[in-house]
């Protein structure tokens, strides 16, 4: 959810700024560019130094600075323009009440006073501090302003006591954050499952039959249901691909029958299932224990093979409040066929590719597709990215399923 992001972090003096470090790490791991503006209470808990070298980035503690006779300004209006978020961590009692109130007397509140971004904040105080009732009112009016508080949470204070006051950990306010991104995009709440990639039956130890799949198309789906706010199981077979995120379980397997056991073990918990993956039809009825050694003598080799198990047809067997979307990947009578599929498989929608279409199928960046769903409604496309083929099948069934 913070990829690509620019975050705006504000320090202010309390003993929790040593932890911000950590959450400079956090977000820069997450995908983020991370600024960091603090006030100069702050810098006797943490140094500049420090958070510069970790944001790769100059802290900014002064609207002037001053460097070997020159002079230049931190302009606190860029800076809340370049801002997507903002986060206060730690706030104190003093910053948080000069928030609410307008008083601007450091850049860290002039950089507050310009944001256009959502700004969060993570109250760090003591026991008594924090059930103040002036405490409270600041709480109640900062969040009456649009701002979003990271509550803090019981535990031992600076102070010696025990109590709510501690400022959330960061692992703690990044996961608080992403949750409230997510909160509200068109997948929010929902559970996807994507199959992609190829499959590999084996032949012997070292032989296999396959297909020239890479797995892109697949990836690119559980990318941008990512972006929509899913949490997301992807079902890979073999591919150099990989991809990390918060809300995505990544499972790898080799063959079909691998395959249609992972997906079965978690198909009945998800919302939308889209079986991207190019699944062998067929596999060696027998796998040699031994690599098959060529004999010069024979011309031909022999395969006796067996049908694969049918993993979209069993999901569309078993669908209970699933969506479900196939692909077809046709060369010839495809609108036929794909319509045949939808059918026959129990889908709600399908999505048809040719290989007669230049730029189209395996191993490339690019395809072209048509959508097709259960109520003969379909939609062409020119040729595009996967990553943009990605966004319109996902801007299709989005359509559908909160029409």
């Amino acid at each position: 959810m913070l990829g690509g992001k620019n975050i705006l972090l504000g320090i202010t003096g309390g003993i929790a700024a040593y932890k911000t470090t950590f959450l400079v790490r956090l977000f820069i791991k997450a995908g983020a560019t991370v600024r960091v503006v603090m006030t100069q209470n702050a810098s006797a808990f943490v140094t500049p130094l420090t958070l510069s070298t970790l944001s790769k980035h100059p802290v900014m503690l002064d609207f002037v600075n001053e460097e070997e006779g020159s002079l230049s300004w931190n302009n606190h209006v860029e800076l809340g323009l370049w801002a997507d978020l903002m986060v206060i961590a730690p706030a104190t009692a003093n910053t948080l009440s000069k928030m609410a109130t307008g008083t601007c007397d450091n850049l860290l509140l002039a950089a507050y006073l310009s944001a256009k971004c959502p700004v969060y904040f993570a109250p760090a105080m003591d026991l008594d501090m924090y059930q103040h009732p002036s405490s409270k009112a600041t709480f109640q009016k900062l969040q009456s302003f649009g701002n979003i508080m990271i509550p803090a949470v019981s535990g031992e204070l600076a102070s010696g006591l025990h109590g709510e006051g501690r400022m959330a950990e960061p692992e703690n306010i990044l996961a608080f954050i992403e949750k409230d991104l997510v909160a509200g995009l068109p997948l929010s709440g929902k559970k996807v499952l994507i199959t992609s990639g190829p499959t590999h039956e084996a032949i012997d130890p070292v032989r296999y039959l396959g297909n020239r799949s890479t797995g892109t198309m697949g990836f690119e789906l559980a990318k941008k249901a990512l972006d929509l706010g899913a949490e997301v199981i992807l079902i890979t077979g073999p591919t150099a691909l990989t991809l990390e995120d918060t809300y995505l379980e990544l499972i790898r397997v080799t063959s079909a029958e691998e395959m249609y056991n992972a997906v079965h073990q978690k198909y009945a918990t998800v919302d939308i299932a889209i079986a991207a993956a190019a699944v062998a039809d067929y596999r060696p009825k027998k796998v040699a224990k031994q690599k098959i050694k060529k004999q010069e003598a024979d011309k031909t080799l022999t395969l006796e093979l067996e049908r694969t198990k049918d993993i979209l047809r069993s999901m569309g067997k078993t669908k209970k409040q699933q969506f479900l979307v196939g692909f077809a990947l046709e060369t010839q009578n495809e609108l036929t066929n794909a319509k045949t599929k939808l059918a026959a498989k129990n889908l709600d929608a399908i999505v048809l590719n040719s290989l007669n279409d230049p730029g189209a199928g395996f191993g490339g960046t690019t395809n072209k597709i048509t959508f097709l769903d259960k109520n003969s409604s379909s939609k062409t496309f020119e040729l595009k990215t996967k990553a943009e083929v990605a966004s319109d099948i996902w801007k299709e069934i989005i359509h559908r399923i909160h029409a």
